[in-house]
């Protein structure tokens, strides 16, 4: 007897059929995610998927995303977990939804259910004679029930839709401009809002002359609610202008910050910590070896989102309840943080995903829903458009977490490593609406912080390793060796706001174990890429490091003259998602750049090869921005960057030459590709500094003054 199939864990939280899955009397079928479009194709991945396990045309399948009315609730979208987690859901849920269409098809044909042929929905036996389709059964009726789990989804070697490039389908709106984002929206008697926010972190509003907002032309209500300030009037224009006045006719008291840009790497390695041993393998005898230890000290900034469309969404507020529309990755927790800031019962509150601008990570998405729902409940009954001006948006979405994280490693006589450690400190990277549960109501929503009877900030947390880890993810190596110990140093007092960021830890932590890692082959006169081979034993990390180095023609034990350089870098994302190596080359005259950057890709069965080399080529740019480019800059008094002159990011005319290879393999299980860049950027263009310059930079952004001073 074969064990039973286990149950996809979104499936098992959302068991009713008719939740995934809808025929519609156009003869087309629609699919429901609680997954969201960020830009990542993951609506056409998923209705790949559906449609394959559906036997029907890709064309058939229309698809919904995450909305409480209609589709499951899948929590966020976020970890590069939605082809792993929302596509096996949907997987199981359409075999299941095939079988029992085609159990009552077989009855009412008199054919065997395995003798039954599904064409585009069409069911017929084998004399083609007797037939029906999906349309023709009684799919309500037979959709009104739970999952079971224990149907198996067809074999890949069955699959026509999944693994062939796709056409995407979000493209096609956002390259000829239509309608298609938050901002975009527009309801009968939509109004339009702004907030002013505190001028700095713990600022308490004095005063402000209300009466002179509510004088200005088209205003229509100024709201101040504690310190919280808004505005609503007829007009966007307007609304900007109300703002400016409320900034500027408004009084307020400020608190220091403990530190800023200069000293923030002193401040989180002295501050009390709560400290967690992620990985601890002793082998004496390989530790007796050890002939020569090496140390080194890496840094990581606050980073921004830094979106190029500010925050927004739309609301209304009625007696019966809200409705906002939104580009919050998580929809559902972000209606239970709605309806615990106004009171009222979860059903009230009804929220719908529109896509946004870009998405990656917990920013200022769901902030701007509470402040447009704030915005009205002044007006009740009128929708409220509510945009984040620029300076917004820098000041206070939730920002990446800076780090310091600190290697130690000893090599045998031969240049083997026998024994390696890391430690890293930083805050907890994640306060999303509902990570954090508490048993005294607490939300992570801005506006909620600052209200006259406020709801108090949930504590910052850090995702579990289980699932990836936050502050930890990718800090242990997959390098096979004898000793290893990785510490997280985990510091509670928190300078900034700060949550996620793609790839959370892993960015530092990749950027310092694997610029570490050539930083020892150096030492001991190895090649990179020899080096990283000799101490892997793990048969897909090894494929993508050797076919990186292929493609770009790595030439072993290569000199710089000086002026160009290359480096190489490998994670598998979480140690348990996808692999990927990347060799960076890049040029010192006339001025430092990146030229080419060539990627090797292992994320199992590519459900849409297209759509993970669009991914993957997205995250090396969105990184190689981090690394040269990217850091909030601070006082003791507030966030200094607050627009693209004081937080500069990667130009067109700075974009290198990026190729990605894709090694597919149907036999292994999909995952995620968008977030397994970020490390192994950061680290290979370090590396190829180091390679040209004969010295290392350890501090990010690999700015030009920090290059000069590596120098001396």
């Amino acid at each position: 007897m074969s064990a039973p199939l286990k149950v996809p864990p979104m499936l098992s939280a959302n068991p009713r059929l008719d939740r995934w899955v809808k025929f519609n009397e156009d003869r087309t079928v629609t699919v429901f995610t609680g997954r969201v479009e960020l830009g990542q194709g993951i609506i056409t991945a998923i209705t790949q998927i559906a449609a394959d396990e559906l036997d029907l045309t890709f064309e058939q399948v229309r698809i919904v995303d995450a909305d409480t009315r209609l589709t499951p609730d899948e929590g966020h979208t976020s970890g590069s977990r939605s082809i792993s987690e929302g596509g096996s859901a949907m997987r199981s849920a359409c075999a299941e939804v095939r079988a029992l269409l085609l159990a009552e098809a077989a009855r009412r044909l008199d054919i065997p259910a395995d003798r039954l042929v599904v064409e585009e929905g069409r069911i017929t036996g084998a004399d083609r004679i007797r037939e029906t389709s999906y349309w023709d059964l009684p799919h309500a009726d037979l959709l009104a029930r739970e999952a079971t789990g224990q149907v198996p989804p067809k074999p890949v070697a069955r699959y026509t839709v999944v693994g062939r490039n796709a056409r995407r389908l979000d493209i096609p709106d956002k390259l000829t401009g239509q309608p298609r984002f938050v901002a975009d929206m527009k309801l009968p008697g939509m109004l339009h809002g702004r907030v002013a926010r505190p001028p700095s972190f713990g600022a308490k509003l004095v005063s402000i002359d209300e009466a002179a907002i509510r004088a200005m032309p088209g205003v229509l209500a100024v709201v101040r609610d504690g310190d919280f300030l808004g505005v609503v009037a007829e007009r966007e224009e307007q609304a900007v202008k109300a703002r400016k006045a409320m900034i500027a006719g408004s009084c307020w008291t400020e608190q220091p910050i403990p530190t800023d840009a200069a000293d923030i790497y002193r401040f989180i390695e002295t501050r009390d910590t709560t400290d967690t041993v992620i990985v601890e393998r002793r082998d004496a005898a390989a530790l007796a070896r050890a002939a020569k230890t090496f140390e080194a000290r890496y840094s990581k900034p606050y980073i921004a989102h830094a979106s190029l469309g500010p925050s927004s969404a739309l609301a209304t507020f009625e007696a019966g309840g809200i409705e906002v529309w939104t580009h919050s990755q998580g929809v559902f927790p972000l209606q239970r943080e709605l309806a615990e800031v106004f009171n009222l019962p979860v059903e009230s509150v009804v929220a719908h995903h529109v896509d946004g601008p870009g998405c990656y990570g917990h920013n200022g998405a769901d902030d701007a829903a509470l402040d447009a729902v704030l915005l009205a409940r002044a007006v009740p009954g009128r929708p409220v458009m509510l945009q984040w001006m620029r300076d917004d948006e820098f000041a206070w979405e939730p920002l990446g977490p800076a780090m310091v994280v600190k290697t130690r490693a000893s090599v045998d006589g031969d240049g083997n490593i026998v024994d390696w450690s890391l430690d890293l400190w930083s805050n907890g990277h994640t306060q999303r609406p509902g990570v954090v549960v508490t048993t005294e109501p607490s939300v992570s929503l801005l506006a909620a912080w600052h209200l006259e009877k406020p709801v108090p900030r949930i504590p910052q947390g850090d995702p579990a390793m289980s699932g990836g880890g936050g502050m930890a993810r990718n800090a242990e190596v997959i390098y096979a060796l004898p000793n290893q110990k990785v510490i997280a140093h985990r510091v509670e007092e928190l300078p900034l706001r700060a949550s996620t960021l793609r790839a959370l830890g892993a960015y530092a932590n990749v950027f310092a174990g694997e610029s570490f890692i050539d930083e020892l082959a150096e030492a001991c006169g190895a090649d990179p890429v020899e080096y990283r081979l000799r101490h892997m034993e793990n048969p897909r990390a090894r494929a993508v490091i050797e076919l990186a180095a292929q493609k770009a023609g790595w030439v072993p034990n290569e000199r710089s003259d000086g002026t160009k350089g290359r480096g190489i870098a490998f994670a598998q994302y979480k140690n348990g998602y996808g692999y990927i190596a990347i060799v960076a080359e890049i040029v010192l005259e006339p001025e430092f750049r990146v030229t080419r950057m060539v990627a090797a890709v292992d994320v199992g069965l590519a459900i849409n090869p297209d759509g993970i080399l669009n991914q993957t080529e997205g995250g090396i740019l969105q990184a190689l921005s981090w690394t040269l480019k990217e850091q909030v800059q601070f006082d003791r008094e507030r966030i200094l960057s607050r627009d693209w002159e004081t937080y500069p990011v990667l130009t067109f005319s700075e974009v290198p030459q990026v190729e990605v290879h894709l090694i597919d393999r149907r036999d292994e299980e999909p995952l995620g590709a968008g977030e397994t860049p970020t490390g192994p950027t950061a680290a290979a263009v370090a590396n190829a500094l180091a390679h040209a310059l004969g010295v290392r930079v350890r501090d990010l952004p690999l700015t030009r003054d920090r290059i000069i001073a590596a120098l001396g």
